[in-house]
């Protein structure tokens, strides 16, 4: 795993990808996955993440990510 990163890094600066661009770019499909994962499930999702819910559900706004699942309320 960590070398499959320090690949993934490598061609990442070769191709001058900026590092907030990186950084946004993980974490978006990072929370995707696990929010896929916990079937929507918000708070599952930032327990898995060991994040607040309040800052997952921010960044499922800023990133968009909220696709078929709406559990609202």
């Amino acid at each position: 795993m960590k070398d499959q990163l320090e690949s993934l890094i490598g061609q990442m600066v070769e191709r001058g990808i900026l590092f907030d661009e990186a950084v946004t770019e993980f974490e978006k499909k990072f929370i995707k996955r696990v929010l896929d994962r916990s079937k929507g499930n918000q708070s599952r999702a930032a327990r898995v993440l060991g994040i607040h819910r309040n800052t997952l559900s921010r960044k499922i706004g800023l990133y968009k990510l909220e696709n078929r699942h709406r559990h609202h309320g």
